[in-house]
């Protein structure tokens, strides 16, 4: 495990994957889930190179025909640490026999944690080290506490968006795939009221969201304020029950349920060209 820290936070990250396993406030208080095993041992898998599910867990390229798990193997992958600094911590999975298996491209996924006072920055680095064009998709999945750790009931817990989110929402249907029509949203203006309930038919998704950041806790109390410029797609989820939300920025998302096309068509899939890289962005902000 990588620490790293500042005058407000204290991060943990897990080379396996480079996953974010902890983050603290200055009192030590957790911000992260408890991986209560009864409902979900995940903290913050990094979604590479698909975000969601694909239709029979297939995908198909240039007339072949390759299998993938939901959101991909790279939550699987040990990671190198390629750089360390008490508040900095950079890490790297390149292409492996493994990978080239179910993915036949060469590629760098960089992912560099880094706190400044009281805000915790992730960038992640999608990189084609390859001599062809590339499908890749990227996504963030954190799991926060709920409730944080300052008092206030899971019920008094809320979403904030930064701009009014009225369209409908996409649903998770029939073991992981998207209906686009799905259901109307339950934000009243800018504002999501948790409940479990909210979860009963799996994740809400926003496909698009209109914002590009949201702030997460209750209202009079310390709250989380996550920044996400970088991917125009949302995940909210939790199992029912459970003492975490996940808050899950995407530039991709699970196939539409009954796909049949090349991975080129499917929704929010991005092509690198040989040497290009995309950075995506999270930002989360101890506020209050």
């Amino acid at each position: 495990m990588i620490e790293i820290g500042s005058e407000g936070l204290t991060a943990v990250v897990n080379p396996q994957g480079a996953e974010l396993w902890s983050l603290k406030d200055a009192e030590g208080r957790e911000l992260m889930t408890d991986a209560d095993p009864a409902f979900w041992t995940g903290r913050a898998p990094l979604l590479f190179p698909i975000v969601g599910r694909l239709m029979d867990d297939k995908y198909r390229i240039d007339g072949k025909e390759y299998a993938l798990p939901q959101h991909g193997f790279a939550r699987r992958q040990p990671f190198a640490l390629i750089d360390q600094a008490p508040d900095r911590a950079v890490f790297r999975l390149i292409d492996n026999a493994e990978t080239r298996a179910a993915y036949p491209f060469a590629f760098a996924l960089e992912a560099a944690f880094s706190l400044r006072g009281a805000t915790l920055a992730m960038d992640i680095t999608v990189t084609n080290t390859g001599n062809a064009d590339m499908p890749a998709s990227f996504g963030f999945h954190p799991a926060f506490a709920w409730p944080l750790p300052y008092g206030a009931a899971k019920d008094a817990h809320r979403i904030l968006f930064a701009e009014a989110e009225p369209g409908r929402l996409a649903a998770i249907v029939r073991g992981g795939w998207m209906d686009a029509d799905g259901w109307d949203s339950p934000v009243e203006g800018r504002e999501l009221r948790l409940h479990d309930a909210l979860f009963e038919r799996d994740a809400l998704v926003w496909d698009p969201v209109r914002s590009q950041s949201l702030a997460y806790g209750a209202p009079d109390a310390p709250q989380l304020l996550c920044d996400f410029p970088d991917t125009p797609a949302l995940g909210l989820w939790m199992k029912p029950g459970a003492r975490y939300l996940c808050i899950e920025p995407w530039h991709g998302i699970a196939d539409p349920f009954g796909f049949a096309g090349e991975i080129w068509d499917k929704p929010l899939m991005q092509r690198y060209a040989p040497g290009q890289s995309r950075t995506f962005s999270m930002r989360v902000t101890l506020r209050g």
